[in-house]
């Protein structure tokens, strides 16, 4: 890298033209930084901490692999979080045309139960976290990256527009979608 060119303000895309220009620790600094983030999020869209352990490894794989293409005019996590949705997607190709039955159900955690709670009402709360989790990855694809970028990671519109290649707008109407849907599902398990 030349004297006078100067690295971005931000320590994710900095972190990435270092990478580019051939400086390897660089990825280890994004990985210490997103991989949990990584994983959460396709724990979210897969249901299964394996497949979202192994994705999260792959993301960073594609995202070493794609160092050069990366262009500080977008953001550097919907650049990260665009590679794990292009893999949760095909890996939900994969799976539908080989499907497998698993003898272990590893979802989601369980949410922390208040202290106070009795076990009749963590009992109904652990029935609605499940039931939640499973309305959610039964969304449609479409529709469930929107909703997961914009709830659990805190993405804004135009962080998951171009994560989804879509407007904005779109991602308004993909998540208001998706929010009627969960409300329609979920609809016996809140009336309890």
């Amino acid at each position: 890298m030349r004297a006078s060119a100067r690295l971005p303000a931000d320590p994710d895309d900095a972190a990435m033209v270092r990478l580019a220009g051939g400086e390897e620790r660089a990825l280890d600094e994004l990985m210490d930084r997103w991989s949990a983030p990584v994983t959460s999020f396709l724990l979210r869209l897969t249901g299964n901490h394996a497949t979202a352990s192994d994705l999260a490894q792959e993301t960073f794989v594609r995202l070493y692999q794609a160092r050069k293409r990366f262009r500080a005019e977008g953001t550097f996590k919907a650049f990260l979080f665009q590679i794990a949705s292009n893999l949760a997607r095909n890996h939900a190709r994969w799976r539908k045309r080989h499907p497998e039955t698993s003898m272990d159900r590893e979802e989601f955690p369980e949410p922390v139960s208040a202290e106070h709670a009795t076990p009749s009402q963590e009992a109904a709360a652990g029935e609605v976290a499940e039931a939640v989790r499973e309305a959610v990855l039964a969304l449609p694809e479409d529709l469930k990256l929107p909703l997961v970028l914009s709830v659990y990671e805190g993405q804004d519109h135009k962080e998951i527009a171009e994560v989804a290649g879509c407007s904005a707008k779109a991602v308004e109407m993909r998540i208001y979608r998706a929010r009627k849907m969960l409300r329609d599902r979920l609809a016996p398990h809140l009336r309890q």
